[in-house]
């Protein structure tokens, strides 16, 4: 039994020091690198994308105010109308 888990402890030893020389190897710092690189690119992407709908978000908005500006515009214009009809009309009885 004993010799069984001196056994794992050693191959269990032997692979990870494996691991950590795979893991510091040239060909894995590139690999590092290029996934890093990919990353940094997807970031600049999406704040480019993030940018642009706060771009338009922000023409919407203006929009929208002036829209509404200009309802409110023609619904004063149209209450002014209306209590003018009906000063001509008492006047006219």
């Amino acid at each position: 039994m004993d010799i069984k888990k001196i056994a794992l402890f050693a191959a269990g030893t032997l692979f990870g020091s494996a691991g950590f020389k795979l893991l510091s190897s040239n060909d894995a710092k590139k690999v590092y690198t290029q996934t890093t690189a990919a990353v940094l690119r997807m970031k600049d992407s999406t704040m480019e994308t993030v940018s642009k709908v706060q771009e338009q978000a922000g023409d919407i908005l203006a929009d929208a105010k002036a829209i509404n500006e200009a309802r409110a515009v023609e619904a004063e214009a149209a209450v002014i109308e209306d209590a003018a009809e009906e000063t001509t009309e008492e006047t006219a009885e």
